[in-house]
């Protein structure tokens, strides 16, 4: 599924008319039709809907859908809230329609006159206005919205919830609160920001017929579910041995912090790493050799000074490397000598990112590839911005960090973005609020140190890693445990039935 911007719409729906030969009344009527149908489907008839409708495509929409609804025995009422002048194109086309078919159009030129005409109605279908919202809702619309938001009636909106940019970045001026959203052809960028998604309510697309090859041209987001995994995850050769699934490497467990580095070698090593050696100070073997038996061990003598030569030479049979759980953040050189000194993948975490910060200017020269995985607080830090800024502009942030540094960037979040050095990004939208505990940080960079290993390709390593640590979290609130008690070892014990469901 892919994700696109408001400018991106434009250009497919542009594709579609003049390479797809679609004319654009063909594509409002599939986008009207589709929408009703889903709302027959959830919705019994003898609800009473009024259907609020601006002018642009989505009044087009808003007439369509009307028209459907009525013929299927819906008692509906089309509200416009512009003059006839601005009902222009094809949205004028099936405004016609309807007028042809029905007499209850009513014309709304303020807020107070909404109020009254909508309070005999069971549900407000949303067709105002639509993604090419940006800045303050001029009136008299701005206070049709706030009315329509304070009705205690269902609200669905088409499309997208009017007043509500498309793109991330932008503050909401105003917008409605929608119960339901039927989005047309592909999520909008807000669906996955955490201030903008809320206006969604639930939400589903719909498909209108618009051709695949206008995405592939336009646009280099997606969202990343189970057939993508599928098409994408490494099958194990029936001759592997250890030395072919992977040879991990984690660094960190500071004596305070040694769960962070079980954490990450125990999901690394369930989620099919061949060996995992786990390096850290010699206090805290005890502890992490004990809670993670199946693991190797090379002891150093802190987490700050440079790397001898004894462990470059022990490093150098690595596949791949993490680094930063639990390591803490004092001043360090050991970050320094992995970037400069070792051409292994490195999957920088938690601690070590802050050691990052310092380096990004001048030493960030690394023949293999760099994963960062900063969570909103993070990526603020690394970014000299605040958390609202990077929870408002999560794409756009991910992406303008990507390519000035060469490095995939996983910004982790209710939807966790992945973005890789050209720009091309991944929504993982698994999992769920039994995630928001200590510790699922460290197993998910467990998880993606072994993707990384076992991959070909590393956006998609990265996708699937997110994809196995939410779902694993889906899985177990669905099972045995509760968003409340969920932990972050739990997590690692519920990846073999995610395997399950990918054989």
């Amino acid at each position: 599924m892919y994700i696109v911007t408001a400018e991106e719409m434009y250009e497919i729906d542009r594709y579609a008319i003049e390479k797809g030969g679609i004319e654009g009344k063909v594509l409002m009527e599939n986008a009207g039709s589709q929408v009703a149908q889903q709302i027959i489907q959830a919705y019994n008839t003898n609800r009473k809907l009024a259907i609020v409708v601006g002018s642009g495509n989505n009044g087009g929409d808003g007439f369509v859908i009307a028209r459907y609804l009525a013929e299927y025995g819906y008692n509906v009422t089309v509200f416009q809230l512009v003059a006839d002048h601005k009902i222009k194109g094809d949205a004028a086309f099936y405004k016609q329609l309807w007028l042809n078919t029905s007499d209850k159009l009513a014309h709304v030129t303020d807020s107070h006159q909404l109020k009254q005409r909508l309070v005999d109605f069971d549900m407000v279908i949303d067709a105002i206005l639509g993604i090419g919202v940006s800045g303050a809702i001029r009136e008299p619309i701005r206070s049709m919205i706030d009315v329509i938001n304070h009705l205690p009636i269902t609200k669905i909106s088409v499309d997208i919830p009017s007043g509500l940019p498309a793109n991330d970045g932008i503050e909401v001026d105003l917008a409605i609160q929608a119960d339901q959203t039927y989005i047309i052809e592909a999520p909008k960028e807000t669906v996955f920001c955490e201030d903008t998604s809320i206006y969604y309510g639930e939400w589903e697309t719909v498909k209108i017929g618009v051709p695949q090859a206008a995405y592939f041209e336009h646009t280099s987001r997606q969202r990343w579910c189970k057939k993508n995994v599928r098409a994408t995850f490494p099958k194990r050769n029936k001759y592997a041995h250890k030395g072919t699934n992977g040879r991990g490497l984690v660094i960190g467990g500071q004596l305070t912090m040694p769960g962070a580095i079980v954490l990450a070698a125990r999901a690394a090593l369930r989620s099919g790493a061949g060996l995992i050696t786990v390096a850290t100070v010699k206090e805290n073997l005890p502890i992490v050799s004990s809670s993670c038996i199946e693991a190797t061990y090379h002891l150093l003598p802190n987490l700050t000074d440079r790397l001898t030569d004894r462990d470059l030479e022990a490093f150098e049979q690595i596949d791949a490397i993490a680094v930063g759980m639990g390591v803490g953040r004092d001043e360090s050189q050991l970050l320094s000598d992995l970037i400069e000194k070792l051409d292994k993948p490195l999957l920088i975490d938690a601690d070590s990112l802050y050691q990052l910060k310092p380096l990004l200017e001048t030493q960030l020269q690394h023949e293999a590839p760099i994963v960062i995985t900063p969570h909103y607080g993070e990526m603020a830090m690394l970014t000299d911005t605040t958390v609202p800024k990077v929870k408002r502009s999560p794409f756009s942030i991910s992406r303008q960090f990507a390519e000035k540094y060469q490095v995939y960037v996983v910004l982790k979040g209710r939807h966790t973005v992945i973005t890789a050095p050209n720009g091309e990004q991944i929504i993982s939208d698994q999992g769920n609020a039994g995630l928001a505990k200590g510790g699922t940080g460290d197993v998910l960079s467990g998880i993606l140190l072994t993707m990384i290993m076992q991959h070909k390709e590393l956006l998609p390593a990265l996708a699937n890693g997110c994809y196995l640590h939410g779902k694993s979290a889906d899985y177990l609130v669905e099972t045995d445990h509760t968003e409340m008690d969920l932990l972050a070892t739990d997590v690692i014990e519920g990846l073999s039935q995610v395997f399950r469901t990918l054989s």
